[in-house]
């Protein structure tokens, strides 16, 4: 009976993974190539957003519940706003993207299931790891020259949100364990519950019982672990029968070698995470500190909610990518790659007008202050160019995930974000005294912009040949024997133990 099972659900993906047509040589330029090219775009498009459709719906659906709760906290007060911003910006990532990925490409379904389990082991070590943050984030947040109330008030939220923070463990492994299987509907599904538990839970506490901003937090803590057990029940129930075979002693073998590449993707989306969350500590630094980070709170969020469709992309690409490399598609790793790209730009530049159109209604879900609006509006250019940047940048991050090159990635990143973004923004926001525009501007222009053109230029050089080759090399050596698993028997057979 499983072996049926194993084996309907084999075919279903076998679906997924077929070539986008067999290739020819036509002349270029002349109607049959223009045809295959459409077809193939088209055969690529509708595979990538069978990940990337139900993403948007699952992350807008998820950063919903921390706009939801944002927005209850500044309509208490600014100060209220600037503490549940900071100390909701405290921060993990893993292998699974890329081990994942490339084991379901390449039909070592049994090990999925042990991969997540070995992440659950690490990620739940660093949560101890950071939690010094979350304890001694008062103080912490006065050395670094925030405004004593809002420091203050920030370390009280900050205690709250320990539970949201080791969420976050499973969480996010679940997320990309039911993501490299293309049961991307499952998160959506999971995600909308958690955002009604998140609406309702907030409204209670802030509104009917009166908790203040602390309601707030506690309706953060629920609605998150909403979502881990959602999507636990849907895996442990069945759910998923060709890579999970329930708990295993095997997930605390080969955890120092696991450790090394999570703690690559960690970096490397760590160091972009913080950037901009630095953006928001500097910004605390400057004359009217509360207004300040209260506008670009708001920007930032604006630009977070829109940032789910790329980072959707991010998701879906990295799948793709690691699907097809996993595969040996080298060729159709590198298209899915153009499509994904082209696409996401598209979906940016429309964004990037609908800001400009409303730049003077953007900060009303938020706020009511005269002072905010209008700084909101001043920065309005800023966010458009920001959006448009991250339509491209969490792609070519996805491309770097799915082939396994989050270390280089993470160089990268320190040198474009920290080495020269950081400083340009201090000397234009500072020594040319041009506020919180010119720290957001230089650290936008000389850190993401950068480090978009390099990893275009990275990216654009690939062997993809050879990345498959050595994907489907990272698989042999990350895989073990599974008697029960029907796809590429012989040759798992002879893959060793990690």
């Amino acid at each position: 009976m499983m072996r049926s099972v194993n084996r309907d659900a084999e075919e279903k993906n076998d679906s997924l993974r077929q070539p986008l047509l067999p290739e020819s040589s036509p002349e270029d330029g002349s109607p049959v190539q223009q045809n295959q090219l459409a077809t193939k775009v088209w055969i690529e498009s509708k595979k990538l957003w069978l990940i990337v459709g139900p993403s948007i719906f699952s992350r807008v659906a998820s950063f919903t519940m921390n706009v939801v709760t944002q927005a209850f906290a500044g309509h208490l007060g600014d100060v209220q706003l600037a503490s549940i911003s900071i100390a909701n910006t405290l921060g993990m990532a893993s292998a699974l993207e890329t081990l994942c990925g490339q084991a379901f490409g390449a039909k070592r379904y049994h090990m999925l299931g042990i991969y997540m389990q070995r992440s659950w082991i690490v990620l739940f070590m660093c949560c101890f790891l950071l939690l010094p943050l979350y304890v001694f984030a008062s103080p912490i947040l006065k050395l670094l020259g925030q405004p004593d109330d809002v420091a203050a008030e920030s370390g009280v939220v900050a205690l709250w949100l320990i539970p949201l923070h080791f969420s976050f463990a499973f969480q996010f492994p679940l997320q990309r364990f039911l993501q490299c299987q293309l049961k991307t509907y499952v998160i959506a599904w999971v995600s909308l519950a958690g955002l009604v538990v998140n609406v309702l839970v907030s409204w209670l506490l802030v509104y009917v019982w009166d908790v203040g901003v602390v309601g707030a937090a506690i309706s953060l803590d629920i609605s998150w672990w909403v979502l881990v057990f959602g999507m636990y029940a849907y895996v442990a129930c069945g759910g998923c029968p060709l890579t999970w075979t329930g708990l295993s002693m095997e997930a605390f073998s080969g955890l120092l070698e696991f450790l090394k590449l999570s703690a690559a993707s960690g970096v490397m989306l760590c160091l972009e995470n913080w950037y901009y969350r630095i953006l928001i500590l500097m910004t605390g630094h400057l004359k009217n500190a509360t207004v300040a980070v209260d506008a670009l709170s708001i920007c930032m969020t604006i630009n977070g909610w829109e940032m789910m469709i790329p980072l959707a992309f991010f998701a879906g690409t990295g799948v793709r990518v690691a699907n097809e490399l996993g595969a040996g598609n080298g060729k159709a790793a590198k298209f899915a790659t153009q499509v994904s790209v082209a696409e996401s730009t598209v979906i940016g530049l429309f964004f990037c007008a609908v800001v400009m159109g409303f730049r003077e209604q953007l900060a009303y879900i938020f706020t009511s202050s005269s002072d905010v609006l209008e700084a909101v509006n001043g920065m309005a250019f800023l966010l458009a160019v920001t959006i448009l940047l991250n339509s491209v940048q969490p792609v070519l991050s996805g491309v770097a995930v799915g082939s396994g090159w989050q270390a280089s990635v993470a160089y990268i990143n320190l040198g474009c974000y920290y080495i020269i973004g950081l400083p340009l923004g201090f000397l234009m926001g500072w020594v040319f005294k041009l506020g919180v525009e010119g720290i957001w501007g230089g650290m936008i222009f000389g850190g993401t912009g950068i480090q978009t053109l390099v990893l275009l230029f990275i990216t654009a050089r690939r062997d993809w040949d050879n990345e498959a080759k050595i994907a489907r090399s990272r698989v042999n050596k990350w895989s073990t024997p599974n008697p029960n698993n029907t796809g590429d028997s012989t040759e798992s057979s002879h893959s060793p133990r990690p």
